[in-house]
Order: C-alpha cells, then sequence, then structure tokens
C-alpha cells in the first residue's frame, strides 16, 4: 500500500503455492519469492466528476509518450465507477507491468561502489565475465540515464510537466542498466512563476522532483548542472530552496511527527 495508491500483486496461483510450500533444490528447501505478473495500482485521488478524472488520466499518457517505452513501467490505466455512500464517483486504476530492479535514489549515493553493489543484487556477477558483466552494466547505467533525463526535461519544458522523482522507491534501475519509472500517482504541473506549488497534500512535489532530477545528472551524469538553464535557473534558486525546505518540514510535522524524515535541499 502506497501513500498514493492501493498496490495488489496479481500473482500465480501455482508461483504462490512454491512460496508457501518451497521446493527441493540440491538437498534443501528453498522458499522462491513468487514474482507478480502485473502490479493493479487503485489510485487514492478522488475526482469530483468525469472530467477531472480524463484530465488525469490525460497526463499519465502524456509521460507515458515522452519516456515509453524504454523508461517507465507499461501500465494500462481505466476508471471504474466506485460506489461510496449511496453515490458513484469515477475511480482511475492502472495494471502495470511488474518490473524487477533496485531502487533509485537520488537522495543516496550513486557513486561507482555503490552501483557496484546494486548490480551484484540483481546479478550475482559471478564466473569469468562477471567483472567485465559489472563494468558493462555500470556503463549501460550511465548512458541510460542520459537519454532518460534528457527525456525528462524536454518534457518538463514542452509539456510542463514532471513526475514524482523525489519519492524513494518511485525509480528503478534494472537488470539491463535502465532507469524505470514505475510510479505515476503524482504529476504535477511545472510553473516558472514563483510561487511554490504544493499537491493536493501540500507537499512541493514539483520543486523537489526537480532538485532530484539535478541530483541524479551530476552523480550519474557526473557533470555539474547548467543552473543557467531555465528548469535549473528558477528550481534551484537558493530564496526558493530555503522556502520549499521549509515547507517540506511543516508537510512532515503535520504527518505526525517533529521528526519526520525529509531530504534536505543542498
Amino acid at each position: 500500500m502506497g501513500l498514493r495508491s492501493h498496490i495488489m500483486e496479481v500473482l500465480k496461483p501455482a508461483d504462490v503455492a512454491v512460496e508457501k510450500n518451497g521446493i527441493i533444490k540440491d538437498g534443501l528447501r528453498w522458499f522462491p519469492k513468487a514474482n507478480p505478473l502485473k502490479v493493479l495500482r487503485i489510485f487514492r485521488t478522488r475526482f469530483d466528476n468525469l472530467k477531472d478524472a480524463g484530465e488525469e488520466l490525460e497526463r499519465v499518457k502524456i509521460v507515458e509518450r515522452y519516456l515509453g517505452p524504454e523508461y517507465i513501467a507499461k501500465s494500462d490505466e481505466f476508471l471504474v465507477d466506485y460506489a461510496l455512500e449511496g453515490r458513484y464517483e469515477p475511480l482511475l486504476c492502472g495494471l502495470q507491468e511488474y518490473v524487477d530492479g533496485e531502487i533509485l535514489d537520488p537522495w543516496g549515493r550513486l557513486d561507482r561502489d555503490y552501483l557496484r553493489s546494486l548490480f551484484r543484487r540483481i546479478d550475482s556477477g559471478g564466473g569469468e565475465d562477471g567483472p567485465r558483466a559489472m563494468e558493462a552494466w555500470e556503463r549501460n547505467v550511465r548512458k541510460g540515464a542520459e537519454r532518460a533525463l534528457g527525456r525528462i526535461r524536454k518534457m518538463i519544458m514542452e509539456a510542463k510537466l514532471v513526475p514524482d522523482l523525489a519519492g524513494v522507491g518511485n525509480l528503478l534501475l534494472t537488470r539491463m542498466g535502465n532507469i524505470k519509472l514505475v510510479d505515476i500517482n503524482n504529476i504535477s504541473r511545472v510553473s516558472f512563476e514563483p510561487a511554490i506549488p504544493l499537491d493536493d497534500r501540500g507537499y512541493p512535489v514539483c520543486d523537489k522532483s526537480i532538485e532530484a532530477l539535478s541530483l541524479l545528472e551530476q552523480k550519474l551524469l557526473g557533470r555539474p548542472v547548467d543552473r543557467s538553464a531555465p528548469i535549473y535557473r528558477t528550481f534551484l534558486d537558493p530564496g526558493r530552496m530555503k522556502e520549499v525546505r521549509s515547507i517540506e518540514r511543516e508537510f512532515h510535522v503535520s504527518m505526525g511527527s517533529s521528526t519526520s524524515f525529509f531530504y534536505p535541499s543542498r
């Protein structure tokens, strides 16, 4: 269960049985995890009418056009009628492909040693080709990151939309070294005006997503961001970032704890 959606795995009954009962291999009983065939997401956002739901669905489709198919988990969205207290309201759902990978955290370490530790978790890397496979994977990650982040920048400038890049777990690195966006539940409209936009929960997700984008550029591409570019000139302005930090702190306090973890602006 996520903050913005109920998440349910669609599993094969036979795989669930193996996970529960185990299999004998080399004289030992193993309990392999059942991997989902699909992931069903039921968006928590409530829409007043079908028009509002359709607009949200259109934002999802725009993000898919810019990032698909390589850099986003393929998902088939659909609307259903949800009966609540004697009335019906539209509910947005998505049947999404399952992506096997490791979390790509913009706020954490992404140096060479850390990337290699991710590779070892994705692929044992054993045998004679292990080190070469690891180096090739790292190169793929960095090349793929340049393309994926370029598409996101293009989407921000052209479509004035940005997906939530700030949340831990929203981005994965796959066995092929591709970045995959797996959470499309909080797409923000991008405005270059001074006012800091907040989502429906009061979180500055647009600013934090663009800050996360800048961190990914620095860490994966190994170069400083161009602060003269319109995106970063606006969103990485020191005064604005200080204000975002204050809003973020207030948000976490409002969620129930004055010591809630938050991602500090640089």
